[in-house]
């Protein structure tokens, strides 16, 4: 529905009326407000005797405060989540406002919320208007509720609780090889608290229960399994030979290589004994890559494989590639490029609007790097149901006036929420530019053509990272 912020002076009556025109309107209206202190309690209680809707809240002020203040990104979580669990009981949640926060500017923190939850905010008020306008937030008067618009934001937040969603679906089985790594088990203790996938964890056991007392994780109900010393050790080795034998590969040199934690992982993926892995923590890309090309392999027609991120900016999430593995792909490498990352995006909920991106715009410019970028446009045209525009700037794709004024006939330009480079010289650039002084979160690289999920991990990953990458690799696996 919408954010409702009412003036806490002179909104009582109206919010009370606004209340009782809204139960005329809308079958099974619930009220949710985050916070609420002693009087807004009783008001609440108020609505629910005298109206007859259902009333929650989450905090009482002074905790939510303290909540706030502890862990702000834990804050916002529990408040989406509060939310969505009501949207499963009531067909309409009137989100309120609450104005008690301590020394906080609670009119900020209740914008805040209304971009978590992917709500437009609803006030008489000029002054909130005025001031949520400023932070990008559309606002309407109270007489405007049935004509809203609908609402785009997509919080890092809000996206994480997506993609923990969209695993939970579907359970999938996740390897992590490299047991050894702290990070790793700490990452493995919350995805076991979620229930949002399995896991197998690559290494010695005593060794991973030792590390799992020091650092006061329960892992007792991961799988743990150790290459060169298991079950599967003579079945992998036989396998890995029968692959790659054309290759040259000798049976002692396939039985020495399923040691390697990356091929073992990647053998327990190749042969259906689980559905994804995540590696790189403490090896490099090609460590991680090799394996999985050698095994797994790319997908029919899929010449070679991309790697995209997921770029969650303050308000909404864009899809950046190829940013790690091609450093001079062809228009067709690029036409593919385009396609595939399309088909990530819309796999995670996105409706994609390719741009590939240059440094000139429609026809404006020319030399062999806008040729390219030219031709690999005019062949991802050619892929059915592939909404690409380009080649174009990225002011052009993303803002409106600038779109208007260079390709005002594109229905990417403006639009675009995936975004191809020419090289990666130029989209590892980018989006580490963007990372570091835009304050986003990168999600990824997330690995595009295989048969089988197989993902990669930047050794300085902190254990977000990680949890974000197995989520991923879950929904890929789907």
């Amino acid at each position: 529905m919408f954010y409702y912020i009412r003036n806490d002076k002179d909104g009582l009556n109206e919010a009370y009326e606004f209340i009782k025109t809204l139960k005329n309107d809308y079958e099974d209206l619930a009220i949710f407000q985050p916070s609420a202190c002693a009087l807004g309690c009783d008001r609440l209680a108020e609505y629910e005797s005298k109206l007859g809707v259902k009333t929650y809240y989450l905090f009482k002020d002074d905790e939510a405060c303290k909540a706030y203040l502890e862990d702000e990104n834990e804050f916002f979580k529990k408040i989406i989540l509060k939310y969505q669990e009501l949207l499963q009981e009531h067909k309409h949640i009137f989100v309120m406002n609450f104005n008690a926060f301590g020394v906080i500017d609670a009119l900020l923190v209740n914008l805040q919320i209304s971009k978590h939850l992917n709500l437009n905010v609803l006030t008489n008020s000029t002054t909130i208007s005025q001031y949520a306008q400023k932070i990008n937030i559309k606002t309407q008067s109270l007489s405007e509720y049935k004509n809203l618009k609908e609402s785009n934001f997509l919080t890092p937040i809000a996206f994480k609780i997506k993609l923990e969603n969209l695993a939970k679906k579907d359970i999938k089985t996740i390897v992590l090889p490299e047991g050894d790594d702290d990070r790793i088990l700490l990452a493995a203790s919350k995805l076991l608290e979620s229930k949002a996938v399995k896991l197998i964890i690559l290494g010695n056991n005593q060794e991973i229960a030792k590390k799992a007392s020091e650092l006061d994780i329960n892992l007792d109900d991961i799988r743990t399994i150790n290459p060169g010393n298991s079950q599967y050790d003579e079945e992998f080795a036989n396998a890995l030979y029968e692959a790659r034998k054309a290759k040259g590969l000798e049976l002692q040199k396939a039985k020495e290589l399923i040691k390697d934690r990356n091929y073992f992982g990647t053998m327990l993926v190749h042969l259906g004994y689980a559905d994804a892995m995540v590696s790189g923590a403490a090896c490099t890309t090609a460590d991680t890559i090799r394996p999985a090309l050698q095994i797994v392999k790319t997908k029919p027609n899929v010449s070679s494989v991309s790697g995209g991120f997921f770029m969650c900016l303050e308000d909404r999430v864009l899809y950046f590639a190829d940013c790690a593995v091609t450093p001079n792909p062809s228009p067709e490498n690029l036409a593919q490029i385009a396609k595939i990352s399309a088909d990530t995006a819309q796999n995670f909920g996105f409706k994609a609007n390719v741009a590939m991106l240059s440094y000139s715009s429609a026809n404006s410019g020319s030399g062999p790097s806008v040729d390219a970028t030219k031709q690999a446009c005019e062949l991802a045209k050619a892929i059915d149901g592939l909404n690409v525009d380009g080649p174009m700037q990225f002011d052009c794709a993303v803002d409106l006036k600038t779109a208007k004024s260079k390709m005002p006939d594109s229905k990417v330009a403006a639009n675009a929420n995936v975004f191809i480079f020419p090289d990666l010289n130029a989209a590892n650039i980018c989006y580490k530019a963007v990372q570091r002084c835009a304050n986003a979160v990168a999600i990824g690289p997330i690995l595009q053509g295989l048969n089988k999920p197989i993902n990669d991990l930047s050794r300085g990953c902190l254990v977000e990272d990680i949890i974000n990458t197995c989520l991923i690799s879950a929904i890929q696996a789907q």
